[in-house]
C-alpha cells in the first residue's frame, strides 16, 4: 500500500573545481553567507522595532535595493535563484525554530562550513554536474537515482573539499508503514553502542570510540596550532591539519553509523528505543567536571545521528522507528517476571532477580523490555494486540 507523499532521495558527490571554478565559487558562497547574515539581522531589527518578523516575501523585495546599490552591486555577479534560496533556507530555520524542532538561526562565519543551493537549471553529465554561470564541475559521481533533479547544494569543507549533494524526486510514491514484521529493541550505550534483542537473540556492538582514537594527534596537532602567529600562512597550514583530524574522525564515525543502521533496517521492520535526552545529558556532564568525560564520551558516541539514520532508512522502506518514555525503567525490571527493583546504579552489570531468580545482563535485559514495552505502545495506538 501506498500513500500520497513524493519520495526524494539525495546522494552527496566530490566535486574537483578547476582554480576558475573554485574561485567563482568561493564569490557565490560568499555572497550566500552575507545576504543569510544580512537577513537575518534585518528580521532582528524589525521585530524588536515592530514585534513582527519578516516573510520570505518581504526579504526577496530587499535584494533588488542591494543590487542597485554602489556599496552592494557586487551581489549582480551572483546567480539570483542562489540568493533566493538562502532566503528560503531562512524562513525555513525561523519555521522550525518556532516548532520547536531546531534552534534560533545562527549568523554563519567565513571561518566554518561554506556553501550554496542552486534550486533549478542544473544537470548531471558525463564528467560531472553543470552548474549555472560555472559549467561543468568535474565530480566523482558513484551512483544516482531515476527521477528529476531538484536542487544542487554545494559545500566547501574546512579542509578546502568541495560537495555536492544532488536532491532528486524520484517520482515514486513513499510506502504506507506497516508494522507486522521483525521487532527490535535497541539499548543505547557507551560501553557498547548498543545492545539488540529481536525475540530470537541478542546481539551486541562495541562501541568504536572514534574521538578516543584520535585524541592524541589532535591535541598535538591544536597545540602546533596555537604556538602560531595569527594570520600567517604557517598557522593557515596548521589550522587545515587540525581540521583533517576533525574531518576524519566524523567520517569514520557516520561511517559505521550508516553501516550499522542499514544492517538493524534490513533486519526488521519496527526499530524500538529510547527518547534520551541527549543535550540534556551532555550539559550535565559538562557543568559537572567529575562527568567530563562522560560528556565527551556521549557526545562522540553519535546516538542522536544513528537514531535519525535508522529513522529515515525505515521510512524509505516503510517502518517504523519506535521511541518510548525515557523514564521507563527499562534496566530496573525484570524481563521474564516484571520484578521491579529500586535502584539499579550504573556500576552494576549484572543483577539477579531476587523475585524469580533469573541472572540478568544488564543491557540485554534493557533491550528485551525496551522491545516489549514498545510493542505494548504499539498495540494500544493501533487497538488491537499485533504481535504475540
Amino acid at each position: 500500500m501506498f500513500c500520497v507523499k513524493s519520495l526524494y532521495r539525495a546522494v552527496k558527490v566530490r566535486m574537483y573545481p578547476n582554480p576558475e571554478q573554485t574561485q567563482k565559487l568561493n564569490q557565490v558562497m560568499g555572497c550566500s553567507r552575507w545576504w543569510w547574515n544580512y537577513a537575518l539581522n534585518l528580521c532582528n531589527e524589525t521585530y524588536k522595532e515592530t514585534g513582527k518578523g519578516l516573510s520570505r516575501v518581504a526579504l526577496n523585495k530587499v535584494l533588488p535595493k542591494l543590487k542597485n546599490s554602489e556599496e552592494t552591486k557586487w551581489l549582480k555577479e551572483c546567480y539570483s535563484q542562489v540568493l533566493q534560496s538562502t532566503t528560503l533556507n531562512l524562513t525555513k530555520a525561523f519555521k522550525n525554530f518556532f516548532e520547536g524542532r531546531a534552534k534560533y538561526p545562527r549568523f554563519k562565519s567565513y571561518q566554518g562550513r561554506q556553501t550554496c543551493q542552486y534550486p533549478q537549471n542544473c544537470q548531471v553529465v558525463d564528467k560531472g554536474v553543470k552548474v549555472p554561470q560555472i559549467g561543468v564541475i568535474k565530480s566523482s559521481i558513484h551512483r544516482l537515482f531515476d527521477g528529476k533533479l531538484k536542487t544542487v547544494t554545494i559545500a566547501k569543507t574546512p579542509t578546502r573539499k568541495y560537495y555536492a549533494s544532488l536532491l532528486f524526486d524520484t517520482e515514486l510514491e513513499t510506502p504506507e508503514v506497516v508494522v507486522t514484521g521483525k521487532v527490535v529493541g535497541i539499548d543505547l550505550g557507551l560501553k557498547d553502542f548498543c545492545i539488540t534483542h529481536d525475540g530470537d537473540k541478542t546481539s551486541k556492538y562495541a562501541n568504536p570510540k572514534h574521538f578516543k582514537k584520535h585524541q592524541k594527534n589532535l591535541a598535538r596537532k591544536q597545540a602546533k596550532l596555537a604556538r602560531k602567529k595569527k594570520g600567517s600562512k604557517s598557522r593557515e597550514k596548521a589550522r587545515t591539519l587540525v581540521a583533517k583530524v576533525h574531518e576524519r574522525i566524523s567520517n569514520t564515525r557516520q561511517d559505521f553509523l550508516h553501516k550499522l543502521s542499514r544492517k538493524i533496517v534490513n533486519d526488521n521492520q519496527v526499530v524500538i528505543v529510547e527518547n534520551l535526552n541527549i543535550k540534556g545529558m551532555v550539559s550535565y556532564g559538562m557543568l559537572r567536571k567529575r562527568n567530563h568525560n562522560l560528556a565527551k564520551s556521549i557526545s562522540d558516541v553519535g546516538w542522536g545521528m544513528f537514531i535519525n539514520f535508522v529513522n529515515y532508512k525505515l521510512q524509505q522502506k516503510g517502518g517504523l522507528l519506535v521511541e518510548i518514555n525515557r523514564w521507563f525503567p527499562s534496566s530496573k525490571t525484570c524481563s521474564n517476571c516484571l520484578y521491579q527493583i529500586s535502584e539499579m546504579p550504573l556500576d552494576v552489570r549484572e543483577w539477579t532477580c531476587p523475585s524469580c531468580g533469573t541472572h540478568h545482563d544488564r543491557d540485554e535485559n534493557a533491550s528485551k523490555n525496551i522491545r516489549a514495552e514498545g510493542i505494548r505502545e504499539i498495540s494500544v495506538l493501533e487497538g488491537l494486540l499485533l504481535f504475540a
